[in-house]
């Protein structure tokens, strides 16, 4: 137990819950205060990027419990009563009624609690138990730090390996299919067993009372039979959907924290990639696995064929391992063209968004032939693969189809025989032949099996380079907590190249820029302006050098404290399918509708939103299709301004609108940015009246850095030189 430092006070609790004066729900604040004292310190951005629930934008147990695992702390969830806890289960938070909770930190012997109510402060106090167990839900999660070796011993962190673990904590479920697969084997020896008996006692006797006897326990056997069937494929569903649900989250987790320079491919390839844990999820929740499930059970049906017909159990033991190698002969086939056919998929799905994010401009510019003939080419090729590997898969399943029907030919050819000898009996033949079909049944499905087992295993492999990318969150990780920051921003020495380009981007930027200050950074297309921007909001790592925010370096800043403290407006304009308000409150914490008005009248949305009939649920689509180019950047702007940062960076935030547009937004923009660091990119001359310094990149460098009036003496003397000439 963490013994508290401070002396404890008495806290009292009301039944009413009570608002925080921040922005801080009692879950979030509750778990970072046992956080700190679990000496794994978390910050409330790591909070907020776990979180995906919009319609409450709080925290829930479920994202509690992956943020304190990330930070390298155990954590459980479940009904425990007061009297249960001792020293070694604190801290603990406990959930009370009116979405209240505490931190138990410890107990006294005369009955006192000694907790932390986010809502009284940083401290810690006590309370009676008894007052305690009236708000208490009888919920609590319990906490425990991580061994820090434990952490870093394992590339998977503490949640696991992001598909297996999440299969493992299925594994009763897997269990009970198993369970499940041996009833109904056994179950399905009783149609045979029921025909054999007919065929050898019941006729030659006419046993009537017996064959009913027998037919209404096999009845009974087939009705348990068909139970077990639907259970089990409730199992395989239940179990498949929980994987889902973990494996899906994760992957999307790790898509939205990728580096941006672990990022590979094209945006369509990306996307094609993460469709393939469709093939793969699909193959553990499909009757492939059912049907693997079922090939231990072949054994069990040549023993029985033995037990009843003794010498015939020699045909499906030779037509087995027949059936087993023309299948496991195709498979190095059969996993070549997969792979190929992956990549003719990443391909052609490359196409397909480039074409459909682009069609404006492919009708415009006259490129819809080549743009067809590169999908007819991609097409072509995956359906030439394709196609091959259809042909060997229906080569090994018409291979497996004939050695199963000459099985059964052989099975009666040689029971003649043996009947004649009086070997075995008829019924015993019959009962051969059922079991030899029930037998290698599941071999009819093997080659369509291993093909959709080497397609699940090419999507496990693409699915497995994307998770074992580098992320902006490792697991283990603890950032400095930086929620507000003065806006001193300092480049020193600042290097970088992007991923697979051979010149540099930025050779040794180095530059101040002090708190409340406004600067336009200039420059030509391709020198390194909009690197910067990138550079400063943590998109990309220096290769060499650093960026300081507060004399902090940016790498030791959590990235949602540090976004979150600078409004940008990039270079390349995005929104979203949703409504205005939507697009402009997308990235704020909580946003009040007095902050998104106000930042839409400073941004221009106030002066086209307020003349239609939807105002602020105009409903955009992609891309903000339908919107002027600069309608789409004054939304844009407005997203910046919201929560008003302390920071402002805007690359060409007024490129797309006109002049009277641009000089209304850059007077509103003056007033608002005065006490605010304001960095500026910039080819317009127009925007230079909101900063009061330039400073100029030439070729990855600092050209120029000072006063506004470097320009004009720039030009002054470019225009003498030209004179002079």
């Amino acid at each position: 137990m963490n013994t508290p430092t401070s002396s404890p006070t008495v806290v009292p609790l009301d039944r009413e819950a009570r608002s925080r004066p921040d922005e801080t729900s009692p879950l979030e604040a509750c778990l970072l205060h046992a956080a700190a004292a679990l000496d794994r310190p978390m910050t409330l951005a790591a909070l907020h990027a776990v979180q995906s629930s919009e319609a409450t934008g709080t925290l829930g147990v479920r994202e509690a419990i992956t943020a304190a695992e990330r930070a390298g702390i155990q954590a459980a969830f479940g009904a425990r009563k007061l009297r249960d806890f001792d020293t070694t289960l604190t801290p603990a938070i406990l959930l009370l009624e009116g979405e209240r909770a505490v931190v138990l930190h410890g107990v006294a012997k005369d009955g006192q609690l000694a907790i932390h109510d986010p809502i009284l402060g940083e401290g810690i106090g006590e309370v009676a138990r008894d007052e305690l167990e009236k708000l208490y839900t009888g919920h609590a999660i319990l906490l425990r730090r991580e061994h820090r070796e434990d952490i870093l011993a394992t590339s998977e962190g503490r949640r696991g390996h992001w598909f297996w673990s999440a299969l493992a904590a299925n594994r009763w479920s897997y269990t009970q299919v198993l369970l499940a697969a041996v009833l109904a084997n056994f179950l399905g020896l009783t149609t045979s067993i029921f025909i054999m008996v007919v065929y050898d006692r019941v006729l030659p006797n006419e046993a009537t009372e017996s064959l009913i006897a027998l037919t209404i326990g096999v009845g009974i056997a087939l009705l348990f039979d068909f139970l077990i069937k639907n259970l089990r494929a409730g199992f395989i569903d239940r179990a498949g959907q929980h994987a889902d649900m973990a494996m899906g989250r994760r992957i999307f987790d790790q898509l939205l924290d990728m580096q941006m320079r672990a990022r590979k491919g094209s945006v369509g390839a990306l996307a094609s990639t993460l469709r393939e844990f469709e093939s793969l999820r699909d193959f553990f929740t499909s009757a492939t696995l059912v049907a693997v499930v079922d090939l231990p059970f072949i054994l069990l049906f040549i023993g029985v064929i033995s037990l009843i017909g003794g010498p015939l159990a020699i045909v499906p033991a030779i037509a087995v391992p027949v059936v087993l190698i023309v299948g496991l002969a195709v498979q190095p086939i059969l996993a070549r063209l997969a792979e190929q056919s992956f990549k003719d998929g990443q391909s052609k799905q490359g196409v397909l968004v480039e074409t459909v994010s682009g069609l404006e401009t492919i009708k415009a510019t006259g490129a819809a032939r080549r743009m067809r003939a590169r999908w007819e080419d991609a097409i072509t090729r995956q359906s030439e693969h394709g196609a091959r590997a259809r042909a060997v898969t229906q080569l090994a399943m018409n291979a497996t189809s004939f050695t199963q029907q000459t099985a059964q030919v052989m099975i009666v050819f040689y029971g003649v025989f043996l009947i004649t000898a009086g070997e075995a009996s008829m019924g015993a033949l019959i009962a051969s032949v059922i079991l030899t079909g029930r037998a290698l049944a599941p071999l009819a499905q093997l080659a369509q099996t291993l093909t959709r087992l080497n397609q699940a295993r090419s999507s496990y492999r693409s699915l497995d380079a994307l998770m074992r990318a580098d992320s902006e969150r490792p697991e283990g990780r603890h950032w400095l907590s930086r929620s507000i920051l003065d806006g001193r921003i300092r480049f020193d020495d600042v290097h970088f190249s992007y991923p697979d380009q051979t010149v540099a981007a930025l050779k040794g930027v180095s530059f101040t820029i002090e708190p409340g200050e406004k600067v336009a950074i200039l420059g030509r297309i391709g020198s390194g302006k909009s690197t910067i921007a990138r550079l400063l909001l943590g998109l990309y790592s220096p290769d060499k050098g650093a960026v300081l925010v507060d004399d902090t370096d940016i790498r030791q800043i959590d990235p949602g404290d540090l976004r979150r403290n600078i409004g940008s407006v990039l270079q390349d304009v995005w929104l979203f399918s949703g409504t205005v308000r939507e697009n402009i409150a997308i990235g704020a914490r909580r946003p009040r509708d007095a902050d998104i008005l106000e930042a839409a009248r400073i941004a221009g949305v106030e002066d086209f939103v307020a003349r239609h009939p939807s105002g602020y649920d105009l409903m955009l689509a992609e891309r903000g299709e339908g919107l002027s180019g600069g309608q789409k950047q004054a939304i844009t702007l407005a997203r910046a301004l919201v929560g008003q940062p302390p920071v402002l960076l805007l690359d060409e935030p007024t490129s797309a609108m006109d002049v009277q547009n641009e000089r209304d937004v850059i007077a509103r923009l003056k007033d608002e940015a005065q006490d605010r660091t304001l960095i500026v990119i910039t080819h317009r001359t127009s925007l230079l009246d909101l900063v009061d310094r330039v400073i100029v990149i030439e070729d990855g460098r600092v050209g120029a850095d000072g006063d506004k009036s470097i320009l004009s003496r720039g030009a002054r003397q470019a225009a003498g030189a030209k004179d002079g000439a």
